[in-house]
């Protein structure tokens, strides 16, 4: 059976661009898609591990900017229609995922012409808090290790049924949540580590257009291109199983990428904070190559093309990577004083009166808000002019 799609991933691009959210936010929450449909049945082998085309892609936005729930619901809502899909719970306990693995449990071909058994999982959250506590160190340590797809079992001993044990259990997920979420509950020593390291962040600070109603912008055969996405996602669920195999001019540029990634890291990324991930961008861009071949073909062969894209794509969401972590360790001051040379930037000046009465339940004392204004006028943020006896605060922009 043919495909409708040339592109999967380009084809649900612009399925979904009537929504408010960046590009690049319905880019991933397709990757998620596709890699819930592709599952355990697909990877790459290299002799003492196998890479796996599953994501932990967490959508990041300040309150009421991108619909981050929404978005990812766009491409998981045509997952769901896919036969055989199984989604985990919202809400991640032993108990749950057990019982959850235990019902996707599942025979498919290796691509060998052998059965394997694989227990797969896609789990969708629209609030990471509610998905995990990452104060729970056994549950962390479980996702890391599931994220990496080792093969075999999966035990966990409980009191109440003894011994419980999952054949190859995979998991894909997509889930959303806020800036000041994650400096609320992760500590500083987790960011770049095992967990979040794993994780690909994908990060909005603005919609890109404003759609009130979308329902007046999107055309009179969107039900149609939805119906033939979800096709293709059930034809590639179907039809591909077994190995990926580089190219010979994939490899050679893979071995001169992986050179140049140890030897120049990112400026924004020098710091240990991201050492974990920076040692993982390798597997990242290869589960990525995967996914864009499987997007556009059968076949199972990644190109040169797919890995410099995969790399791209990747590399892409690094220039937000401080900024989804920048409020960890901050104290309330320091996050509150960026608040309010925000608010200063966007009024661009403020007579002194209005700026305090719109901190002054941060700093309830007079003194500590002319303690951080001072701080912010010696390091040049901020400028003061006098005006027919009233005190006016000037934001750097103006400068």
């Amino acid at each position: 059976m043919a495909r409708n799609h040339a592109d999967w991933l380009e084809a649900f691009c612009d399925y979904a661009r009537f929504g408010e959210a960046p590009r690049k936010m319905y880019f991933w929450v397709g990757v998620s898609a596709l890699a819930g449909a592709l599952r355990r049945k697909v990877w790459i082998d290299q002799a003492y591990f196998k890479w796996f085309p599953n994501f932990y892609i967490i959508l990041v936005a300040p309150p009421g900017i991108v619909s981050k729930s929404t978005t990812a619901s766009v491409a998981m809502r045509l997952l769901r229609r896919v036969p055989g899909i199984k989604f985990g719970p919202d809400v991640v306990t032993w108990q749950a995922l057990i019982g959850a693995f235990a019902e996707a449990t599942e025979m498919y071909d290796d691509g060998f012409g052998d059965y394997r058994v694989m227990s797969a999982l896609t789990i969708e959250s629209s609030e990471f808090g509610n998905l995990l506590n990452p104060q729970d160190k056994e549950m962390v340590d479980l996702l890391v290790s599931l994220w990496d797809g080792k093969e075999g079992s999966f035990d966990k001993r409980t009191k109440m049924s003894g011994n419980d044990k999952v054949e190859n259990p995979w998991i894909n997920m997509i889930a959303c949540t806020t800036p000041a979420w994650i400096a609320g509950n992760f500590p500083e020593y987790m960011i770049g580590g095992g967990f979040t390291s794993r994780c690909v962040f994908v990060y909005a600070s603005e919609k890109e257009k404003y759609v009130a109603y979308p329902g007046l912008h999107v055309p009179a055969n969107l039900a149609q291109l939805e119906d033939s996405l979800v096709a293709d996602l059930e034809h590639i669920s179907i039809n591909l199983q077994g190995e990926y195999k580089l190219s010979s001019d994939a490899i050679a540029w893979g071995e001169a990428w992986y050179r140049e990634h140890y030897t120049n890291r990112p400026v924004g990324l020098d710091d240990d904070r991201f050492g974990g991930y920076i040692a993982r961008k390798q597997t990242h861009v290869h589960k990525l190559a995967m996914i864009l071949s499987a997007a556009q073909s059968d076949k199972l062969i990644i190109s040169i093309e797919d890995l410099k894209t995969a790399n791209e794509m990747v590399s892409d969401l690094e220039a937000d990577m401080p900024g989804v972590f920048s409020k960890i360790g901050r104290s309330d001051i320091s996050l509150q004083t960026d608040r309010f040379l925000k608010y200063l930037a966007q009024k661009g000046e403020v007579a002194y009166p209005e700026a305090y009465r719109f901190i002054h339940a941060y700093f309830p004392s007079s003194r500590e808000f002319e303690d951080m204004l001072a701080g912010c006028i010696r390091s040049e943020q901020v400028r003061v002019e006098q005006r027919q006896g009233t005190m006016w605060l000037l934001s750097r922009a103006l400068l």
